[in-house]
């Protein structure tokens, strides 16, 4: 790989970095909302959580998992990892859908749930069955997410499954 293409592998690993920084920050911030959420007695502050969390998971983190999911498979597929060649890989790519599943797709919608219970609601939301389910699931959400890219990043270190045999690349599916 000639000067050209190794700087172009640097830029792509650059922005696939800084999409998953963002990405895994707005999992935090998701977190530290959530819990001011479960302990606040302001229903201005409830409010501003809730939605809060919800413009997020419209714009920082759809545009960031779009960004690191597209970077990453063209680093894939512009170095000698490959898409399907290291076990190390295969997982990031689970964990990535799983990722997908949880912050554009569920994230959005229970934010917006919470929005519209509290919204109608207020305080009085959080006595509500459908909140209770709601907030169940977007917590869950949030630690399956923060766990899913902080794993992530450990295998991107690690890379602990080495590559798949030849035998195994061979077998039809």
């Amino acid at each position: 790989m000639g000067n050209a293409g190794r700087t172009t592998i640097r830029w792509l690993l650059t922005l696939h970095l800084l999409f998953s920084a963002i990405l895994f920050g707005g999992a935090v911030v998701f977190l530290v909302l959530s819990v001011t959420a479960a302990a606040t007695r302001e229903e201005s502050v409830l409010r501003a959580c809730y939605t809060g969390m919800h413009v997020l998971a419209k714009t920082s983190v759809r545009a960031s998992t779009i960004g690191a999911a597209a970077t990453g498979i063209l680093l894939s597929v512009r170095t000698r990892w490959g898409l399907f060649r290291y076990y190390w890989i295969i997982v990031k790519e689970g964990l990535t859908l799983l990722s997908i599943a949880l912050g554009p797709i569920g994230m959005y919608f229970w934010t917006l749930k919470a929005v519209e219970l509290t919204n109608a609601q207020g305080l009085d939301a959080r006595n509500l069955p459908a909140f209770a389910v709601n907030s169940g699931r977007l917590w869950t959400g949030i630690a399956l997410q923060i766990a899913s890219l902080a794993a992530m990043f450990a295998i991107s270190v690690f890379k602990p499954w080495g590559p798949r045999t030849h035998t195994d690349r061979a077998r039809p599916a």
